[in-house]
C-alpha cells in the first residue's frame, strides 16, 4: 500500500472518531465551548429536569380518566392495578332511560391544562436552575419567563417554554429562545380513540369495541361492565404499555 494511501486512512479514522465523539456529546445535551468547558444546552438540560414530572403527571391522568383530582368518578380497583383508582365519568347521566352527557367536548385541551398545573411550579424551578447554570458558566444572564404551554400531538408532549434569555460573555451578546421539551408519549392516540367512544355513547348508548378493532388493529379496547349498567373503557396500543380509563354510566335500566 502506497504511503499517500496509508495517510488518507489514518485521516478518514480520525475523523469518524471525532464524529463518534461530536455525536455523544449531543446525546448528553452538551456542546464543546471553544475555549474548552462544557456549554450547556438549554433543551436538553429542560428534559433532564421536567421529562420525570410530565410523565407522572401522564401516569395519574392515564388512570383517572384525565383529572388529577376528579370531582365525578368511580373508585375501583383492577386486579393488575396495586391500588384503587378514582376514575373519572368523561360521560355520565344519572337518569335511567337517558343517553349520557359528554363531560369533556374538549377533553385534549382539558387534560393539556391538567399537566400544565400539575407541573407549573416545576417547570418554573427549572427554569430557574437553568438560569444558575448558565451563570456559573461565567455568562452574564438576562432572562425573562412568563410561563409555558403543553401541547399533546402525535409526536408526544411538547413543552415549550414562554420567554427568552439574553447572554453576554467576553463581549460577545447571543439569545437563547424557542426553549422546550418533547416527551415520547401515545396519550393523543389513545385520546382519539376515547372521543371516538364518548361520541358514540353519548348517541347511541353503546360502541362498538370489535367493529372499532377490526378497523384500527393496533388498538385494543377492553370494556368492563357491572349490573348497574356503569362502564369502564380501557384503550391501549398494541405493544405499548400506557393506558387511558374513563367510566360511563347513561341509558342505564333500574
Amino acid at each position: 500500500m502506497k504511503k499517500g494511501q496509508v495517510t488518507i486512512f489514518i485521516v478518514l479514522g480520525i475523523l469518524l472518531v471525532g464524529a463518534i465523539a461530536f455525536f455523544f456529546i449531543i446525546r448528553q445535551g452538551y456542546l464543546p465551548n471553544i475555549g474548552g468547558s462544557k456549554e450547556i444546552n438549554p433543551n436538553s438540560f429542560l428534559e433532564s429536569c421536567i421529562e420525570d414530572k410530565i410523565l407522572e403527571s401522564v401516569g395519574i391522568l392515564s388512570m383517572q380518566g384525565g383529572k388529577i383530582n376528579p370531582e365525578l368518578f368511580q373508585t375501583f380497583k383492577f386486579d393488575e392495578d396495586t391500588k384503587p383508582w378514582n376514575i373519572t365519568y368523561l360521560c355520565y347521566n344519572q337518569n335511567s332511560y337517558d343517553r349520557c352527557i359528554n363531560q369533556e367536548p374538549m377533553l385534549i385541551n382539558g387534560i393539556e391544562n391538567e399537566i400544565e398545573n400539575y407541573i407549573k411550579s416545576d417547570v418554573k424551578i427549572c427554569f430557574d436552575e437553568l438560569e444558575k447554570n448558565l451563570k456559573k458558566q461565567n455568562y452574564e444572564v438576562n432572562a425573562k419567563y412568563n410561563g409555558f404551554n403543553i401541547n399533546l400531538n402525535q409526536r408526544g408532549i411538547a413543552l415549550l417554554i414562554d420567554g427568552e434569555i439574553n447572554l453576554i460573555k467576553n463581549g460577545e451578546n447571543s439569545k437563547m429562545q424557542n426553549i422546550g421539551v418533547i416527551v415520547q408519549s401515545n396519550l393523543y392516540n389513545l385520546l382519539l380513540v376515547a372521543h371516538e367512544i364518548l361520541n358514540s355513547e353519548s348517541q347511541y348508548c353503546d360502541f362498538n369495541k370489535e367493529s372499532y378493532m377490526m378497523i384500527y388493529p393496533e388498538i385494543k379496547i377492553e370494556l368492563f361492565s357491572n349490573s348497574d349498567g356503569e362502564k369502564i373503557y380501557s384503550i391501549m396500543e398494541r405493544g405499548i404499555e400506557n393506558i387511558f380509563r374513563f367510566a360511563v354510566r347513561g341509558c342505564v335500566i333500574e
